[in-house]
């Protein structure tokens, strides 16, 4: 979807030893790794695999208004807010994820939708990957979240949104990226308002 531009060389200075899955279930797996580093040194390596593909929505309205979403974060134990966002099965179009995502969080669809960014969470210890949107020309529904979701939905000025990033009251990666992206594009004139 996202044109990635390589880099001049991409060859792996790790080598691996031996492999073996230790965790899995139906979003993650787990898998360990014995290696050499790029230094020479043996070592261990634990990979976080995502079966999905990490999906974020701006939506934003005539006025500049957006919505935001918050939950509460079992593995952060605390409450986030968050675009609106959620997972889609790889080889399933990340467009076709991102308007299921927007409707069921939110209620809203979208006649325009604007590829955003794609980017790596944390590619340290995984390798989820995102991509986000930005939506506009929006209507309002009713929400459908998943049983596993409490939700609560502001609408607020974009502006606000972006302040709440800077305060760091946002912290969610993708969301803080979205949002951040979303801002510089609309300071550079980038698509029409």
């Amino acid at each position: 979807m996202f044109n990635r531009k390589p880099a001049e060389t991409e060859i792996n200075p790790w080598k691996t030893l031996n492999e073996q899955q230790v965790y899995d279930n139906r979003w993650i797996s787990v898998s360990h790794h014995d290696v050499i580093n790029p230094s020479g040194g043996e070592g261990v390596y634990g990979v976080v695999h995502f079966k999905n593909v990490a999906i974020g929505v701006v939506p934003l309205d005539a006025d500049l208004y957006t919505w935001i979403v918050g939950q509460y974060r079992y593995p952060l134990n605390r409450y986030s807010w968050e675009i609106p966002e959620g997972g889609g099965p790889h080889g399933i179009d990340p467009l076709e994820s991102a308007q299921r995502e927007l409707l069921e969080e939110t209620g809203l669809t979208a006649k325009t939708w604007i590829p955003l960014l794609d980017m790596h969470l944390s590619n340290s210890v995984c390798d989820e990957y995102a991509v986000a949107y930005i939506a506009r020309d929006l209507q309002q529904g009713i929400a459908q979240p998943e049983e596993t979701e409490q939700l609560r939905v502001r609408h607020l000025p974009f502006a606000e949104v972006v302040e709440m990033v800077l305060t760091g009251e946002i912290t969610d990666a993708l969301s803080v990226a979205a949002v951040l992206k979303t801002n510089e594009w609309i300071r550079r004139g980038k698509f029409p308002l």
